[in-house]
């Protein structure tokens, strides 16, 4: 009797063990399933999160590059490289500058000494914090002079953080072609024009270290300069 009561506890003992481990491999399975979830999740959406900011810089430059405009109402005396409308996209770097006059402003206060006419510039700067990283600014000047850019107040935002590389491509209609810069002031047949479209491409790494690129066109609506002639008896 003693020695099958001991045997039947031994038993006991046993698959009492027997169960907790696979008890503890259950929850060990459940665990691991509900991380790798969890994990999955937060990529997907810091990787959605990336791709939105991605997109909204992107449609912010091409309303910027469609409401682009010149005029040959200017200063015959400034220097041409610092004129008041003027649409200059430099080649080369991994985030090219871009320079162009846009009607495209809002003034924000009443009253304002502002109109729509804006001065944009688009280029790469070093992040504050981690100067490993580059910004991609974007600089409006509120009121636009023959003054040269740089030196004149102007509002800049950084538009998009932690870009690796920005490219620009001007569609000129006379040659029916793609290239990788545009002059409005020089001397050559880009003078007083504007491209038709405007390409821009950022290429950038997701949160899994993918690279990834999006690409969005704009389309240059005013192609014709303003020209405000007046005669001699007005």
């Amino acid at each position: 009797m003693r020695a099958s009561r001991a045997g039947q506890a031994g038993m006991t003992l046993i698959e009492i063990m027997i169960a907790l481990a696979i008890l503890g491999l259950m929850m060990t399975i459940a665990w691991k399933t509900i991380t790798n979830t969890s994990n999955a999740r937060r990529t997907f959406v810091a990787i959605e999160e990336r791709n939105h900011e991605i997109r909204v810089a992107l449609a912010r430059v091409a309303a910027d590059l469609e409401s682009a405009y010149l005029s040959l109402n200017e200063d015959s005396n400034a220097d041409v490289s610092q004129r008041r409308t003027l649409f200059v996209g430099k080649s080369g770097g991994d985030v090219p500058e871009l320079r162009f006059s846009s009607l495209c402003h809002t003034p924000l206060w009443a009253d304002a000494n502002e109109s729509e006419q804006t001065q944009i510039a688009y280029y790469a700067a070093p992040d504050r914090d981690d100067p490993s990283k580059k910004n991609w600014l974007r600089r409006e000047l509120r009121r636009p002079s023959n003054e040269p850019w740089k030196e004149q107040p102007a509002d800049i935002d950084v538009l998009l953080r932690d870009v690796d590389k920005v490219t620009f491509d001007y569609f000129d209609w006379k040659d029916a072609d793609w290239q990788d810069s545009w002059d409005s002031t020089s001397s050559d047949a880009e003078k007083n024009r504007l491209p038709s479209r405007v390409r821009i491409t950022v290429t950038f790494k997701n949160p899994r270290g993918e690279e990834v690129k999006l690409t969005t066109q704009a389309r240059i609506l005013m192609q014709e300069p303003l020209n405000f002639q007046t005669s001699a008896n007005e």
